[in-house]
């Protein structure tokens, strides 16, 4: 099988290049061509680092149970909960061809599917895909907006419900199609419109859940933004009694554009899905590198590492990370995103604070790095204080949000702990 996509950048769009995909067997692989304008443009820049800006096909195998694709492209592509709702589509539209009678042998879905199953309309970041029709692939079609508006939560509330229960029905595969998000996790979500005409992400409770994970993560968020951190909006909105956690999409400006994105794994070069430990020194390394802002985006870093280790916020990989393109391929952290206690895990992040500290997530590993990320110890000490005190404020703000008291128990484990009393110590000598 050899296909091929354009790929364009923006709402204009501008032509950047070509992607060729090649499979054979189980073996897949692409290429990326730029086009020769794009390498001529006054604006011109890398879609990541991986990708220089040369002419001429550069490659990319697949590897183990990695993307088929350049980073860039594979953190478009849909995540667990869209991939599970592609498949469960693809299968319904199967069956019902053999029934038709239309459908003589199985066909089965390869990784440019997936990646062109994504809406147009709200594939993360700028990037978007041509089929070899000359069509923007999920491109709104007449009729039906891709993107559903909030009044529309409780339909798809109903149609991830019926997913998860595989109990859905070909409607709701009809419904939810197009409309998965690609910001990652294995989690019930979907693309909407919210009240301001704005792109927003709708996390829903999963039937699985045995705490309010939701609730969870909007709480997190709103302390995130008392402690000082730049974060995604978020808050809770209530469809027939169940908390739907909305997300506002940081890729897009305030009249809509597209804003370039690219995960701290993408950024880095490396794969997300590999066995090898990664580190926050890494990002700072490629900050000072490939930064904007770089001293202002190291400390928002160092911050963020604090509150993880406040909240027992354990999930942080790499493409929990994630950058906005500055200008001339220099990049900005995102707003936070992705930010959940985690009272029934072990304390040990995801991306290790350095490798000196292993996995531990302490407030001595924080301070061991601070000379690294070139922050001074009383600094620091300040930054400790108010996230300690936003932190401690978790009981009264979830209360605020609507946990009840039997709720608020069960994260009491993510909130309190030694950590905090250690952070505690080090306010007091911040003063």
């Amino acid at each position: 099988m050899k296909r091929t996509a354009k790929v364009f950048l923006g709402d204009e769009p501008v032509s950047v290049g070509t992607l060729h995909y090649d499979a054979v067997g189980t073996r897949e692989r692409s290429a990326f061509v730029y086009e020769d304008s794009w390498l001529r443009a006054a604006d011109r820049f890398a879609l990541e680092p991986a990708l220089p800006l040369l002419p001429g096909p550069q490659f990319h195998g697949q590897v183990q149970n990695g993307s088929a694709f350049h980073a860039a492209f594979a953190d478009t592509e849909p995540d667990g909960w869209a991939r599970r709702v592609i498949l469960r589509d693809h299968a319904k539209r199967r069956q019902a061809a053999r029934r038709a009678g239309h459908e003589k042998e199985s066909v089965q879905l390869r990784s440019l599917d997936f990646l062109l199953a994504v809406d147009d309309a709200s594939r993360v970041g700028a990037l978007r895909f041509q089929d070899e029709a000359g069509v923007f692939c999920r491109a709104t079609e007449p009729g039906r907006r891709t993107a559903p508006p909030l009044i529309e939560l409780n339909l798809l509330l109903c149609a991830t419900r019926a997913v998860e229960t595989e109990s859905e029905t070909a409607a709701d595969l009809a419904y939810l199609r197009g409309r998965g998000t690609s910001l990652g996790g294995m989690r019930p979500k979907c693309t909407v419109v919210d009240d301001d005409g704005r792109l927003a992400v709708g996390k829903f409770p999963s039937v699985q859940d045995e705490r309010p994970i939701t609730k969870g993560e909007v709480l997190a968020m709103q302390l995130a933004k008392a402690s000082g951190l730049q974060v995604a909006e978020a808050r809770l909105v209530d469809s027939d009694g169940v908390p739907v956690a909305l997300i506002r999409r940081f890729d897009r400006t305030n009249t809509g554009g597209r804003i370039p994105y690219v995960s701290a794994a993408t950024l880095l070069g490396v794969d997300p899905a590999g066995a090898q430990e990664h580190f926050y020194t890494e990002i700072v390394n490629a900050l000072r590198i490939h930064g904007a802002d770089v001293q202002s985006d190291i400390e928002e870093l160092w911050r963020r590492m604090a509150f993880s280790v406040m909240i027992t916020n354990v999930d942080d990989h790499l493409r929990n990370h994630g950058l906005l393109h500055a200008r001339h391929g220099q990049w900005r952290l995102a707003p936070a995103f992705d930010l959940n206690p985690f009272p029934d895990r072990v304390r040990e992040l995801k991306t290790w604070i350095s490798d000196d500290t292993g996995p531990e997530a302490t407030v001595e590993a924080l301070l061991s790095v601070i000379a690294y990320f070139r922050i001074s110890r009383a600094r620091a000490n300040k930054i400790l204080s108010r996230i300690e005190r936003a932190v401690s404020q978790w009981r009264e703000a979830g209360s605020a949000l609507g946990l009840t008291k039997k709720e608020l128990a069960q994260f009491a484990d993510a909130f309190e702990h030694s950590e905090r009393e250690a952070a505690r110590r080090a306010a007091k000598r911040a003063g």
